[in-house]
């Protein structure tokens, strides 16, 4: 079995999640440091072709959010490199990404999930915007939730309880990406479900809850301490918590992830799980719920990097 010794860490990235970004990626390198591996954080630029070729390491281990971290781009190059990395390969980034893709791919497996609209901005224009969202209303109802089709940490997400503030989540939206996506607005307990595959299968890690200060889990509650209650396992029946677990493993083997992966989950007041989004690189900051799901899971969080740049090195 090959030691691993040499990981470079990729941190950072142009979009606006990369300060989250380097906080993951600082973290997951003094883990990983603590237990006597090499580590390297490198951030997107023109020096990490040439870092990758002429001085390789032995892994890379992508803690990149948003696009080109999670739109299969940066695995792309790390393909052309022919340097293992840790994750998703780049088709199943690009499906994962796009949320309104994911959901279809999901709802075949029979994974429920929120009544909703694509829309690109174009639309808006060609068609005028006050028809089109008189008939998204129509069709929908409300409360209604909006977000771009591409993206995370909530950057661009609004709740809409009233017709007349659709306009506005949509320019909010539309700073983030050219399509919205419009869904039925699900209320109930949110949780998010790690899954880890050390080479057994994909294993979904306990659900973490979500309370946000405010009941809205926007940026400033996702990544400043205090603003968010978390419960660790979360507080759901047996039966519940099951059901999030297969929900979270079944979304990880549709989309054809690997490694690991990060599924966004509503339970609604009739213990009905709903699918909300999936990440192929999740938060490793203090108070991303990864962690803490690896933490109530009994597991140390430096061995599991090192266990998944491993198994990454053993693909390589």
């Amino acid at each position: 079995m090959a030691d691993l010794n040499r990981v470079l860490v990729l941190a950072g990235g142009l979009s606006p999640e990369h300060e989250v970004s380097v906080r993951s990626g600082r973290r997951v390198a003094d883990a990983l440091r603590r237990l006597e591996v090499e580590v390297q954080i490198c951030d997107v630029g023109p020096e990490l072709l040439g870092l990758l070729t002429e001085d390789p390491p032995q892994v890379v281990f992508p803690v990149l959010h948003g696009a080109a971290g999670e739109d299969g781009s940066i695995r792309e190059v790390l393909e052309l490199a022919g340097v293992p990395y840790v994750g998703a390969r780049p088709d199943a980034c690009r499906a994962a990404y796009a949320k309104p893709t994911a959901k279809a791919l999901v709802a075949e497996r029979g994974i429920t999930v929120p009544r909703g609209v694509a829309l690109p901005k174009a639309l808006f224009h060609d068609l005028g915007a006050p028809a089109v969202l008189e008939r998204v209303v129509a069709l929908l109802g409300l409360p209604l939730f909006v977000k771009p089709a591409q993206g995370g940490s909530a950057f661009g997400a609004a709740a809409v309880t009233e017709a007349a503030e659709l306009p506005a989540a949509l320019v909010g939206c539309f700073a983030y990406s050219d399509t919205a996506l419009i869904e039925q607005q699900v209320t109930g307990t949110e949780i998010a479900v790690g899954v880890v595959d050390l080479g057994d299968g994909p294993v979904a890690l306990p659900a973490v809850e979500i309370v946000p200060d405010g009941g809205v889990y926007d940026y400033a509650a996702r990544y400043t301490a205090g603003r968010t209650e978390f419960f660790s396992p979360a507080r759901l029946d047996d039966e519940t918590a099951r059901a999030a677990a297969e929900t979270a493993v079944t979304v990880h083997r549709a989309l054809r992830l690997r490694d690991v992966s990060r599924t966004d989950l509503i339970v609604d007041a009739d213990g009905r799980v709903h699918f909300l989004e999936v990440n192929v690189s999740p938060g490793m900051t203090d108070t991303s719920t990864l962690p803490l799901a690896v933490e109530a899971a009994g597991m140390d969080f430096a061995v599991l990097c090192r266990e998944l740049a491993h198994r990454a090195l053993q693909r390589g």
